[in-house]
């Protein structure tokens, strides 16, 4: 059974990561707007991505015979000045959630929850890679920004970022043929 303490931190990041999703779609509809498709591209998968670390929470209560009680999501921001300024939030953003990665570990060791330590380790690991991302587009965003060239080759570069199998994100998998 999982301790109450744990099971309510977990609880409250199922939300974090869901508003994640939520920003980084918003992040992608800013973009589209911006004739930024590449990028939008980019924030789609990403919101893939976190929708998938907040199932990883719900199927860890779950597993353990807690209960999942699901939280009001808010939207934290919809409009950005500029690209920088939105992979800046998106920086920042992955940030927080590193920090409350290491409030639920701080918890779960506190509470002597060996059996959630292997599911955190990956959610270190992760954000680890996560800040890296964001971070090293927004260094290249403030190195192109001045530049419609650079903006677009960052554009395109960006476009690449593959789609995990069957995403439901992925406008093939809602578009084909009797969906």
């Amino acid at each position: 059974m999982i301790p109450s303490k744990v099971r309510d931190i977990m609880n409250e990041q199922i939300k974090n990561e869901l508003e994640s999703a939520y920003i980084y779609m918003s992040m992608s509809a800013y973009f589209h707007a911006q004739n930024l498709d590449g990028m939008a591209h980019w924030m789609r998968v990403q919101a893939h991505e976190e929708t998938t670390h907040a199932m990883k929470f719900f199927d860890h209560i779950i597993d353990r015979g807690g209960e999942v009680a699901l939280m009001d999501l808010k939207q934290l921001k919809k409009t950005w000045s500029s690209p920088l300024e939105a992979w800046k939030d998106a920086y920042d953003h992955e940030q927080f959630i590193t920090s409350k990665i290491h409030a639920i570990v701080k918890v779960v060791r506190d509470e002597g929850d060996y059996s959630a330590e292997p599911l955190l380790d990956w959610f270190v690991k992760e954000q680890i890679e996560e800040e890296k991302n964001s971070e090293g587009i927004a260094r290249h965003m403030e190195r192109a920004e001045s530049s419609k060239n650079g903006t677009y080759m960052l554009d395109k570069e960006l476009a690449a970022r593959a789609w995990p199998a069957g995403s439901c994100f992925d406008p093939l998998s809602y578009n084909a043929p009797g969906t």
